[in-house]
């Protein structure tokens, strides 16, 4: 599988948002990111370095209104992207699974590039937001870039007291566990007892 170019590249403009991302899982984590929203920003960026997954995300939304559109629509054509450069999501190792510390605070996520999209995330955050980031919108972000990618995603977070260290960590843990899960594996079956996801 050396050979192919795990890639994938979406443009998506609606009345709210115009979008465009490219990733490169073999690219070595390099991040080239503007959403408009800093923080978000910041979290887009660590997913992609500590993924390992390189990722250009360039977004102009509606902010006057608020982050809403700008966040979710970003996690489904990140997500759009991230399936369409794991075609039949075969010959990787499908499965991982992070834990993330974060000074006070511990995160854990785990994931199975299945094609059965779902989410379950637990994590209880004290303020409403991170600068211009409504941090209820992790949340929503995990959804999106979930059911678009093909993705069943766990996210825990364990304890923590500062919203900025326990959304971080939340963002890292989901990077470290794609990092392991996008692996190729050594003989480019599916893993699976169907022989197909």
């Amino acid at each position: 599988m050396a050979d192919i170019k795990r890639s994938g590249e979406i443009s998506r403009k609606t009345k709210e948002t115009d979008i465009f991302v490219k990733v490169d899982i073999d690219g070595k984590g390099k991040a080239d990111i503007d959403t408009g929203v800093g923080f978000f920003d910041h979290m887009l960026t660590a997913l992609s370095v500590h993924s390992g997954i390189s990722m250009t995300i360039k977004v102009k939304g509606d902010l006057q209104v608020d982050c809403h559109h700008t966040i979710e629509d970003t996690g489904i054509a990140l997500g759009q992207a991230l399936g369409q450069a794991l075609g039949a999501k075969s010959g990787i190792v499908r499965y991982g699974t992070a834990y993330i510390p974060m000074d006070e605070s511990l995160a854990m996520a785990s994931l199975d590039l299945s094609n059965r999209p779902f989410l379950v995330f637990n994590c209880p955050f004290t303020n409403q937001s991170c600068g211009g980031y409504d941090l209820c919108m992790t949340e929503e972000f995990f959804r999106a870039f979930a059911f678009n990618s093909g993705m069943t995603l766990h996210i825990n977070l364990l304890y923590g007291t500062n919203d900025h260290h326990k959304c971080e960590a939340v963002y890292k843990a989901v990077a470290h566990a794609l990092k392991t899960a996008v692996k190729e594996n050594t003989d480019g079956s599916t893993l699976s007892t169907k022989g197909v996801l």
